[in-house]
């Protein structure tokens, strides 16, 4: 089977799916909010009586109501601290790289030499066939040779689907 031939039947199922979700999401005339215009506004309505009802108190931290914005900093400051174990600022997001600079550079020339080794985005590579292979197999990927044709109006066989 072609890529070509899969992608349209991806496309096909997919304006089937379209058309069930339209018809799970249910007429707007049902729901009990005033505005009836789409979902995100009623949503909008419901989260600003939601607010304004004062149930959330973000001025202090109490246990009648959740978490004040405040209790909530506090307790990711705490887990912050935790997680860094006291690393030095310049080292703060892994405290394990600032022992292997500390205790020498055998261990960061060992992660240096294997970030050489890899698939790089920032720059181009100049890779072997054999080395493209490799990359392609491990991310899954095609050569351009098997795609098949690139010219596919997958909007029209959309459109054509719907129902």
């Amino acid at each position: 089977m072609s890529l070509t031939t899969r992608i349209e039947s991806l496309v096909i199922r997919v304006a089937q799916e379209f058309s069930d979700v339209r018809a799970k999401a249910g007429n707007l005339a049902h729901l009990t909010t005033t505005d009836k215009s789409s979902l995100v506004a009623a949503i909008n309505e419901l989260k600003a009586a939601v607010q304004a009802s004062g149930a959330i108190d973000d001025t202090q931290v109490a246990t009648t109501s959740t978490y004040s914005s405040s209790k909530i900093v506090t307790l990711l400051d705490t887990l912050k601290a935790e997680i860094l174990g006291g690393a030095d600022a310049a080292y703060d997001t892994l405290l394990e790289i600032q022992q292997l600079l500390q205790d020498g550079t055998s261990g960061l020339d060992a992660l240096l030499t294997a970030v050489n080794h890899r698939m790089r985005f920032d720059a181009e590579q100049t890779l072997t066939a054999t080395e493209q292979a490799q990359a392609r197999s491990n991310i899954g990927a095609v050569a351009a040779a098997d795609v098949g044709d690139t010219d596919t109006d997958f909007v029209a066989i959309f459109e054509g689907a719907l129902l």
